[in-house]
């Protein structure tokens, strides 16, 4: 078994382009393999049922993603085109402004 302070210190090697011995690889591979089976087993995903749950949650949260996208798409819009209206109502102030200086 490897520690897993040997296994982030590796890990932190093999990221940063550094060469590993076989042995290092080796037991860098091994302690990926325990991080996986941890997280596996944090995440119950030891049945297809419980990755469908996992998966169904996933697209929930992509189409809540999806629908706030789409409404700050909007919000856009409308705050260009507001935008325009004021710029609009600037220079028919200021022209009222200038006809009544005169």
């Amino acid at each position: 078994m490897v520690s897993d302070e040997l296994g982030r210190q590796l890990h932190d090697r093999a990221t940063r382009g550094e060469t590993l011995s076989a042995q290092e690889r080796a037991s860098l591979e091994t302690w990926y393999a325990t991080q996986d089976r941890a997280e596996m087993d944090k995440l119950d995903l030891t049945t297809p049922e419980s990755v469908a749950v996992l998966q169904a949650q996933v697209d929930s949260v992509l189409k809540q993603l999806e629908t706030a996208a789409k409404r700050i798409q909007e919000l856009a819009q409308e705050n260009d085109r507001l935008r325009g209206e004021i710029a609009t109502l600037h220079r028919r102030l200021a022209q009222q402004a200038s006809v009544r200086a005169a």
